[in-house]
């Protein structure tokens, strides 16, 4: 096996400005949105030898498992995912590739210092709008292959690649799954967030549910414009909401000792939290008159192994209680809307899939990398929650997220580069390969 990461080492090194390029190909078609992006990636795996099949579906008509999403969160028009086929030429184990073509919507003025589709680079930075996220992880699935192909080896297992939209619970990893594509692991390509590149490995993901409250009022019958002289007659809607969020915070502190999972206490000290991040009432520039609704909006962070049902059971039972103590609440009681649910799921580092990934890693860059496991609600979730197929994540270091309201979102060159290289030898440790009648030349595109 060692013999088969020397040549893949030799290829990357080889292809390296052919792997950059490829990227900054790809950039260009995003300005032209998804739809260019999937045609464009299409086009180049059928290049490498994989068959190709493009899905449309709409995301509300996939099954969901221990998941859920209200109309708010949804997305509603239809979307495409790609699925690039290459089959194994024996006996190996299968493994999904998988990343996400759609990133934030393109607006002006941007604010941007670099065009964010020109591919700009600068102190070993690639610069573009989704590089980031994620760009950069569809980028080094396709390329892998590619250096396979260049480095003259064939996996042994069936390697699929799927570019499948995920914001705005576009859902397309469950859209292939649901669809039949199944295989032993699955790798999500995705940069880290936390800024440390290929060190860390995503094989931890916390659930989470968004709720919000509304809760009624009634404002103090009078003609008079302002209320305030008669705001003693009135119930005030806001003062009704703060029994309801001092509750709920009692309902944290409780779940905070509670609810342990030991990963999550080492690394913060805490399993659960549910935080109360929203609330609206009335009007900022009419502030002597009374709201007549109150809105609390808040989330929940669940480890794996804890059911959405019994969270939000919980959360119920808390309204449930202040209602019942509450004469006005008794007679009007707070309406709690689920916007979206997701649960939790997780890969021990015993398991043979993180064991492969790790040992690839370290081989790359020198050093073992670690679980970062404050990934609340990583994709990482969909194939084990929807299918039971063993997942982890990984990506090159990245910064400057558009997702986060940030500009000049960009990818380290290198730890891109070795990206390509990890994803390649994941393939030759997991799947298998064996060599073919001669290696082929890279090539940055089919078009």
């Amino acid at each position: 096996m060692s013999e088969s990461l020397n040549k893949i080492d030799a290829a990357v090194a080889a292809g390296r400005d052919t792997i950059v390029d490829f990227l900054r190909e790809l950039l260009g078609q995003s300005r032209n949105g998804d739809e260019a992006v999937q045609a464009w990636l299409a086009a180049q795996s059928e290049a490498l030898g994989c068959t190709v099949t493009t899905q449309r579906y709409r995301p509300a008509d996939i099954p969901m498992v221990a998941e859920f999403a209200g109309e708010r969160a949804i997305d509603t028009g239809g979307r495409a995912s790609v699925l690039a086929h290459l089959p194994g030429s024996g006996e190996g184990r299968s493994v999904i590739f998988f990343a996400h073509p759609d990133s934030e919507p393109f607006v002006e003025p941007h604010g941007w210092s670099h065009d964010p589709f020109a591919g700009e680079t600068e102190d070993g930075r690639l610069y573009g709008w989704g590089l980031a996220d994620d760009l950069a992880g569809i980028a080094a699935m396709v390329q892998a292959v590619a250096v396979l192909k260049a480095a003259g080896l064939e996996p042994a297992g069936d390697v699929y690649l799927a570019s499948t939209p995920s914001k705005r619970h576009a859902r397309g990893v469950s859209a292939l799954l649901h669809s039949g594509v199944s295989a032993d692991a699955a790798v999500y390509f995705h940069p880290a967030e936390s800024g440390e590149g290929l060190r860390e490995v995503k094989a931890f993901a916390s659930g989470q549910l968004d709720f919000r409250i509304v809760v009624a009022g009634q404002p103090p019958q009078t003609t008079e414009p302002h209320q305030t002289g008669f705001a003693h007659r009135g119930v005030n809607p806001i003062e009704k909401a703060m029994l309801i969020f001092r509750a709920l915070s009692d309902l944290d502190a409780e779940r905070g000792q509670r609810v342990l999972h030991p990963s999550l206490q080492a690394a913060v000290g805490r399993s659960t939290n549910l935080m109360l991040s929203h609330i609206a009432a009335g009007e900022p520039d009419r502030l002597s008159r009374m709201a007549s609704s109150c809105t609390l909006g808040g989330a929940v962070s669940l480890p794996p192994g804890e059911a959405l049902e019994e969270v939000q059971a919980q959360i119920e039972a808390v309204l449930g209680q202040v209602a019942e103590e509450d004469d006005w609440l008794r007679l009007h009681p707070p309406e709690i809307i689920w916007d979206a649910g997701v649960t939790g799921a997780e890969v021990p580092v015993s398991h043979p899939l993180y064991r492969t990934v790790a040992e690839v890693i370290e081989a790359t860059i020198g050093q073992a990398p670690h679980v970062n496991v404050m990934h609340t609600s990583s994709d990482i979730r969909n194939p084990m929650v929807q299918k039971g197929i063993p997942t982890v994540g990984l990506g090159s270091l990245g910064g400057n997220l558009t997702q986060n309201h940030s500009h000049d979102e960009w990818i380290d060159i290198n730890d891109y580069v070795r990206c390509v290289q990890v994803a390649a030898g994941i393939i030759a440790r997991w799947c298998g390969v064996r060599e073919t009648v001669r290696p082929r030349a890279m090539a940055a595109s089919a078009a």
